[in-house]
């Protein structure tokens, strides 16, 4: 039987060849969305320059569900690093932090004085700082195990969204014609006392639903699909008016998210009192 050279040579060259060394392209994978979602926001930063609000939004909106998939998606490939966590940490201001307050400036401030500018700084700092304090957290240990489904204040994203409200309902005032609505929202008081209210809730230590380990009842299955669904709906057929809703929900559940908090609290305090121990811990907060 003869013997092809060629093959032989080719066998012996892949012998001789060193396997690669590294990380395997699973592990890559959330840090390819966190740069996406880095990249929607440095495109939103330039759609503001150029006063593209509407795309601008978009892009913001954009890097909010990007920055919902990294984390989970990196968590379920088991793909968690520190390098992950500050890449994600970064690009969060870089989305969250600068790009909404640059919109806002461009969008209603502008034109409002050299004071105007404050609020967006105020904006832009606390944003910092609350992504730093979640920084700081991962080497302080553990939260107890009744904080593990909560945000210690508003999240990034969130705060984000609630900064751009005046945008997203002078949008819909403009075209569904209420312009006397629309000027409103694109008042600088208003746009101003919306980003230091929003300030406030990011470096607060209110306790925020995080619905990572969220439980709901069987019964109540059914209708949070049917309403997800509805809400799908409304995005693309009024994708501002749907956003503008979603901003007031989420303010009106802060309340709850406080009483759901205190009672866990209350339970856990009890529990450890009756001498039966404190409750295990739970893993960190997240941004």
């Amino acid at each position: 039987m003869d013997i092809d050279p060629f093959r032989e040579r080719r066998r012996a060259r892949r012998k001789r060849r060193p396997r690669y060394k590294g990380p395997s392209f699973n592990r890559v994978v959330p840090n390819l969305l966190t740069l996406v979602g880095l990249c929607a926001g440095l495109t939103a930063i330039r759609a503001a320059l150029d006063g593209h609000w509407h795309k601008a939004a978009v892009a913001v909106v954009v890097a909010g569900i990007i920055d919902g998939l990294d984390g989970r998606i990196a968590r379920l490939l088991k793909a968690v690093s520190r390098f992950g966590a500050e890449f994600d940490s970064l690009a969060d201001f870089c989305g969250f932090g600068i790009a909404p307050a640059l919109i806002l400036y461009r969008w209603s401030l502008q034109s409002a004085g050299r004071f105007a500018f404050v609020p967006c700084m105020m904006f832009a700092v606390c944003m910092a700082l609350r992504l730093a304090r979640f920084n700081a957290a991962l080497e302080t240990g553990p939260k107890p195990a009744y904080a593990q489904s909560f945000f210690t204040g508003v999240p990034a994203p969130a705060g984000a969204g609630l900064a751009l409200f005046p945008l997203f309902v002078g949008f819909e005032a403009g075209e569904l014609g209420f312009p006397a609505v629309a000027t409103l929202a694109q008042n600088p008081i208003v746009v101003s006392l919306g980003l230091v209210g929003v300030s406030v809730l990011l470096v607060s230590t209110l306790p925020v639903w995080s619905f990572k380990n969220f439980k709901l009842p069987s019964e109540a299955v059914l209708p949070l699909l049917l309403g997800t669904g509805l809400m799908a709906a409304l995005l693309v057929a009024e994708p501002w008016a749907a956003l503008a809703a979603c901003g007031v929900v989420y303010v009106g559940m802060l309340p709850f998210s406080l009483r759901s908090f205190r009672r866990l609290r209350a339970d856990a305090e009890e529990f450890a009192s009756g001498g039966q121990g404190a409750l295990p811990p739970g893993p960190p907060l997240g941004p």
